[in-house]
C-alpha cells in the first residue's frame, strides 16, 4: 500500500488479498482505491462476485484544488450530514451569553463554509463517546472556539476565559 500526494491510500494485489484473508467482507473494500495493474476479476472465484473498484487515477489537478473538490465527500452516516448544525448547537446553549456568542460563531464557520466541518465534529465526538475513547482537553487556538467546547471537540469554556474567537478563526 502506498499514500499519493493526495494522502489517498493505494492499495496493491497482495494488500487486498491479505484484507480478504484476514476475514474482511468483500463489498466492505469496495471503496478502496487500487492500482491499475491489478486484475482483481482475475481472482478464484471462491470469493465470489468482486465488485468494480476504484482505479488509481492521476490527478492533473494541483493538491488545493484537489482538496477544494473533496470538500464535499465526509464520510459519516447521512443522519449527521443531514443535521441543522446551527439549530443543534444553539439547542446546547442555556443562557443569553452562550447564544450570543454561538451565533456570532456560527457566522464566522458558515462565512467560511464549515457547517460540514462542524457536522463531522459532532459524528467524531459521538463516535469517540460510543466506544470510550479518551481525547485531550484542548489544545491550541482552537480551545478560542465556544462551539467547539459545546460540542464537546475540547473542555476549555471560552466564554469563561475570555478567549477571542478570533484567536481560532484568522
Amino acid at each position: 500500500m502506498i499514500q499519493n500526494k493526495f494522502d489517498e491510500l493505494i492499495f496493491n494485489e497482495n494488500d487486498v488479498c491479505n484484507l480478504l484473508m484476514q476475514g474482511r467482507n468483500i463489498e466492505s473494500l469496495s471503496n478502496m482505491i487500487v492500482d491499475d495493474s491489478v486484475k482483481l476479476n482475475a481472482m478464484p472465484e471462491l470469493l465470489g462476485p468482486v465488485p468494480n473498484f476504484k482505479q488509481q487515477r492521476f490527478h492533473a489537478a494541483s493538491v488545493p484544488d484537489w482538496h477544494a473538490q473533496q470538500q464535499n465527500n465526509w464520510h459519516m452516516p447521512q443522519k449527521y450530514k443531514d443535521l441543522d448544525i446551527a439549530e443543534y448547537i444553539l439547542s446546547l446553549c442555556t443562557n443569553e451569553t452562550e447564544l450570543q456568542r454561538c451565533g456570532e460563531e456560527l457566522l464566522l464557520y458558515q462565512e467560511r463554509n464549515l457547517f460540514n466541518l462542524l457536522r463531522y465534529l459532532k459524528y467524531l465526538v459521538d463516535i469517540m463517546i460510543e466506544n470510550k475513547i479518551i481525547w485531550g482537553v484542548g489544545r491550541g487556538s482552537s480551545t478560542a472556539s465556544y462551539i467547539l467546547y459545546k460540542l464537546g471537540v475540547h473542555r476549555i469554556d471560552s466564554i469563561f476565559y475570555k478567549l477571542n474567537i478570533d484567536e481560532f478563526l484568522r
